[in-house]
């Protein structure tokens, strides 16, 4: 991949980073200050409840998705960035486009769908 594309590719996943963990930090912060009205009524000890699973929810898929941009940061720093991990071959550029912290190429990713690879940490 050339220097010009992978600089474009390494500013919208810094720029998703620091989205994310912005939203990460807000999100830790509501989940915080939902019980400190303290409800008295059980219906909103059980609105209060589902908000904070909500948050710690929307938080868990956050923190997982930076830590995908920060492993295709990662990468980009290793010289690998666009590169299927399981079968070694360059990712189609659009896929990258759409998503650029994607570690498989589309046929690799297909097989870990179905269950005939085996998922690695990322």
């Amino acid at each position: 991949m050339d220097k010009k594309k992978l600089d474009y590719f390494r500013k919208r996943l810094e720029s998703r980073q620091h989205d994310l963990r912005r939203m990460v930090s807000r999100t830790q912060q509501d989940g915080r200050t939902v019980d400190e009205d303290s409800a008295q009524d059980i219906a909103d000890r059980a609105a209060s409840s589902y908000t904070k699973e909500f948050l710690f929810h929307q938080s868990n898929n956050d923190r997982q998705l930076l830590q995908m941009v920060e492993g295709a940061l990662d990468r980009i720093r290793e010289g690998n960035f666009g590169e299927c991990i399981s079968c070694g071959k360059e990712i189609n550029s659009k896929r990258l486009e759409a998503v650029p912290w994607t570690r498989h190429c589309i046929e690799c990713q297909e097989k870990l769908e179905q269950g005939l690879l085996e998922q690695t940490s990322p």
